[in-house]
């Protein structure tokens, strides 16, 4: 696709998760114990997610017709086009635990893909009404301003991001980790939306970011916009297309070598 037919793309996408989150937004305190899921260990659903995925995915299916779809919630699962180059990766809500908690930190994440490469990556912040948002060589973008990764060259000035998986594997390396990051930077946050980690990491809030266990649909639109934003991303091994990794690292060039060096230092895969 040519820039500027993606710049359309992603303007059509943006709408569709403002959308998404204006459903959301409206739903925070409505949603009763009775509503909420366990998917798997610690890992809440509620209809709010499967419905706000919905709404997504018919938006997106007259965006580019025929395409196909991976989601957080499975709501399009067994629908599968094999004569289609492009994929749609979406999680409706990133952060349900916080918006079930009343914490308002979480977000609306679609990324589109042609084959292995990023086309499209939009993370919209529900309760800010921000949107973040890139296409492939067009630049990133925060509301229609231009954005950059931060220009902070040592970790002991960095503020650096992270999460924590809800399964408890290697959770010995996770706190190793985190020990050696916590003496190296002048600081760590824990937000519970990687979505918004990386999208905070593309403006420059954040220095850097990091977690292991994640899915595509938590960094496929992200790792877009940070690199649209001049930013470096691997997964733990270095390799430069972690879409389907399930570890990551974003940050800007010059922190790149210093977190990947304790990355190195502990085995997390």
């Amino acid at each position: 696709m040519e820039k500027q037919q993606l710049e359309q793309i992603c303007a059509q996408v943006v709408v569709s998760a403002k959308q998404a989150g204006t459903f959301i937004r409206d739903a925070l305190g409505q949603v009763t114990d009775d509503d909420i899921q366990e998917k798997e260990l610690h890992s809440l659903v509620s209809y709010v997610d499967l419905n706000a995925e919905k709404m997504i995915v018919a938006f997106l299916r007259n965006v580019i017709p025929e395409s196909n779809f991976i989601t957080e919630e499975h709501t399009t699962s067994g629908e599968v086009n094999s004569n289609s180059r492009y994929t749609w990766i979406i999680d409706p809500l990133d952060g349900t635990t916080n918006f079930l908690k009343g914490i308002p930190i979480f977000s609306v994440s679609i990324a589109l893909m042609c084959e292995e490469e990023l086309l499209v990556g939009v993370v919209y912040d529900i309760m800010s009404d921000v949107s973040y948002y890139a296409w492939a060589g067009g630049g990133a973008f925060q509301n229609g301003h231009s954005i950059h990764v931060s220009s902070v060259a040592q970790l002991d000035h960095a503020i650096i991001a992270t999460g924590f998986p809800y399964a408890r594997k290697k959770m010995e390396a996770i706190a190793d980790l985190l020990l050696l990051i916590l003496k190296e930077a002048r600081g760590v946050r824990r937000l519970g939306s990687a979505a918004l980690d990386l999208a905070y990491t593309a403006c420059g809030r954040f220095d850097g970011y990091y977690e292991t266990q994640i899915n595509a649909w938590d960094v496929a639109a992200g790792i877009l916009i940070v690199r649209e934003a001049g930013g470096q991303v691997s997964d733990f091994k270095g390799a430069g297309n972690p879409v389907f990794s399930t570890h990551i690292l974003a940050t800007n060039p010059k922190l790149y070598p210093q977190i990947m060096n304790l990355i190195k230092q502990v085995d997390m895969i």
